[in-house]
């Protein structure tokens, strides 16, 4: 087994650590676009106040739309800027950051406005509504990053390599050619002259 050189590994981590950085810009997004739920206080503690309402399943939502686009840009940018005899380092690369993306996109995002959410339930009476901070419920979302991140950079690599070489052009003068698996070779004629030799 071929140990990993040093640049595969250099391209593993500075893979994974610029796509874990793009989990910051993610989770302040996701909190910004994401509906509010509304909770209501019962005895200190914060209920959904619509429980079949289509708030949190817009929040899981746009955590969603946001892993799926950052996941396909990510793997599109890591085969066009990756270079050839760099896959499986990028690949790792890939799903090693895309986890850690999501995983920074979903505690960034939720802890945004948390500490004030938390304080205004604290001093609610029972029955008081406030407004919640993101939070997702669909954990399995976090997977979504990493898979399409893979997915593209693969589909990418597999869409290249299945591109026809193109056609040489035919064979010219003096090249051999095939008739029912037959090669000839078919010699042009000099000027003036058939194939036969005979003055034109």
């Amino acid at each position: 087994m071929r140990r990993p050189t040093v640049r595969a590994l250099r391209t593993w981590a500075v893979t994974t650590l610029i796509i874990a950085l793009l989990g910051i810009p993610a989770g302040l997004l996701w909190a910004e676009i994401s509906p509010k739920v509304t909770y209501i206080v019962i005895r200190g503690q914060a209920l959904l106040a619509d429980p079949e309402g289509q708030a949190p399943i817009g929040t899981d939502g746009r955590f969603a739309l946001i892993a799926l686009v950052a996941g396909l840009c990510c793997g599109i940018a890591a085969y066009l800027a990756g270079g050839r005899g760099n896959d499986l380092p990028l690949i790792f690369g890939l799903a090693a950051g895309g986890l850690a993306a999501s995983l920074i996109a979903w505690r960034l995002g939720h802890q945004l406005g948390l500490d004030a959410f938390q304080r205004a339930v604290r001093r609610a009476p029972d029955g008081r509504t406030v407004a919640g901070v993101a939070e997702l419920r669909a954990t399995g979302l976090l997977v979504f990053w990493p898979v399409l991140a893979v997915a593209a950079y693969a589909v990418l690599e597999l869409l290249v390599k299945r591109l026809p070489a193109g056609d040489p052009g035919g064979t010219g003068p003096g090249e051999p050619d095939q008739v029912g698996g037959v090669e000839l070779d078919l010699q042009a004629a000099p000027a003036g002259r058939d194939v036969d030799r005979r003055e034109g």
